[in-house]
C-alpha cells in the first residue's frame, strides 16, 4: 500500500486520467473528490463488496440447462 499525505485542495492522480482532490476534513472524515472518466466505476468499497456478492449471487442463480441447445 502506498501512504501519501495530502492537505485539502492538493491532488493525487492514478494513472493519466483519475484524479483524487482532497476537498475538506473534519474531525476524522476527510471529503474526497474523485474526476475519472465516465466508463471508470467509481463506488465507496462497501457498495462495490455488495454489487460484486450480486453479481455472485445471480451467477449461481442462473439456470445453465436453459441455455443448453436442445438437439
Amino acid at each position: 500500500m502506498l501512504a501519501l499525505t495530502r492537505k485539502k485542495g492538493e491532488s493525487i492522480m492514478i494513472g493519466d486520467n483519475i484524479e483524487v482532490v482532497v476537498l475538506g476534513i473534519t474531525g476524522e472524515q476527510t471529503r474526497l473528490g474523485i474526476i475519472a472518466p465516465k466508463n471508470v466505476p467509481v463506488h465507496r468499497k462497501e457498495v462495490y463488496e455488495q454489487i460484486q456478492l450480486e453479481n455472485k449471487e445471480a451467477q449461481m442463480s442462473v439456470n445453465v440447462g436453459a441455455f443448453r441447445k436442445k438437439s
